[in-house]
């Protein structure tokens, strides 16, 4: 774990209290002019990051008449950790290092010390010592830009997969939508065409009845499945509700184009919130849909009250008066309603009943779903 570095004005004070320290053991106060150097580059410090070449400057009369030389090196670093032009560096590198090296006053400068031993000594010391902070800031530069570059190649990177992964997707939504509309739209539309024909050519009424409502539910989910394939196509546009959302007003025209004797008992509130309206629409459409299958000649009930800040939805059926065929089933149905009222806060029950029938429960909180 990479450790938190700390607050930059701490980090400043910290550099100015140590500036005066250095200032403080070789400084003699009584030298007015040294001391008053040495204060205005420890404390010129503090606006390091904002004017860096200005603090520099500012520190560096301190380097020529004191022996203080903190101030001006810790500026020479953050110069040289925020600056690209080399040749500002070397010359300010140059200047400290001269500051340092020749005494004050000028006049006190002897020329035969520089070419002694031990003056050559001093002035390669000196200048080392100058060029140091010159490295290590541009070297902290470089790792702070290698920084940058990293991240930049890491988002890059997970944006390309992200469009990878959108590509695929897209992909896979095409094929699909190909699919619906070559076989699953053909296929109910041969249900739809035999259904016609059937209520045209049946000899009694039953018959053409329910050759009708066939024909009717065919020719509806013919006109979802398109709405459904032009949604999958347009993969990557706008988002688009892959329906026309219902409402509890869509339960009666339900409850009619079902196929089943329903008898609907409402008293509802006004102004529900539509997650509530939706999940309480699809509950009793999938409750209608297992009765038609599960339950042929079995009439139903729908029951929607609402008690104490909650909507209970109820829908039982009788018990069958004709044997049910075997059709494909995944039971995905009543998984998929307990999925929509844990979202809402609510519940969703189901069990047999004592005559033999079944009934479905539903109960949503109406407060927690606004």
């Amino acid at each position: 774990m990479t450790a938190r570095r700390p607050p930059a004005p701490v980090v400043d004070a910290v550099l100015v209290l140590a500036a005066l320290a250095d200032a403080w053991v070789h400084v003699d106060i009584e030298l007015v002019p040294a001391s008053v150097c040495a204060l205005l580059g420890s404390f010129a410090l503090a606006l390091r990051r904002r004017l860096p070449l200005t603090t520099f400057l500012l520190t560096l009369p301190s380097a020529l008449i004191t022996d203080a030389s903190f101030a001006p090196m810790a500026a020479l670093y953050t110069l040289s950790s925020l600056s690209r032009h080399r040749l500002l560096l070397a010359a300010c590198a140059l200047a400290f290092a001269a500051s340092d090296f020749l005494p004050w006053p000028w006049s006190s400068l002897r020329p035969r010390e520089l070419t002694q031993a031990h003056g050559l000594f001093d002035l390669s010391y000196t200048l080392g010592t100058g060029a140091a902070p010159v490295f290590l800031g541009q070297l902290v530069q470089a790792r702070r830009e290698l920084s940058l570059r990293l991240t930049e190649i890491t988002e890059a990177r997970e944006h390309e997969r992200l469009l990878t992964a959108q590509s695929v997707l897209a992909k896979e939504r095409a094929q699909l939508a190909r699919e619906m509309h070559d076989v699953v739209s053909h296929q109910v539309s041969l249900i739809a065409v035999q259904a016609g024909a059937l209520q045209v050519a049946g000899r009694d009424a039953e018959t053409r009845q329910a050759a009708a409502t066939i024909r009717r539910l065919s020719v509806q989910t013919l006109d979802e499945l398109r709405h459904m394939v032009s949604v999958l196509r347009a993969s990557g546009s706008r988002p688009t509700e892959l329906t026309p959302q219902p409402s509890l007003s869509d339960l009666h025209r339900l409850i009619h184009v079902s196929g089943i004797e329903a008898r609907l008992e409402t008293e509802l509130p006004e102004d529900l919130p539509p997650a509530v309206q939706r999940a309480v629409y699809r509950t009793v459409q999938e409750a209608l849909t297992n009765v038609r299958k599960h339950s042929p000649g079995a009439t139903a009930t729908v029951r929607i009250r609402h008690v104490d800040g909650s909507l209970r939805t109820t829908v039982t059926n009788t018990a069958a008066t004709r044997l049910a065929l075997a059709l494909p089933s995944a039971h995905h149905g009543l998984a998929g309603l307990r999925q929509r009222a844990e979202l809402l806060g609510g519940t969703v029950s189901c069990g047999p009943t004592s005559d033999g029938g079944y009934e479905l429960h539903l109960e949503l909180p109406v407060e927690h779903a606004r």
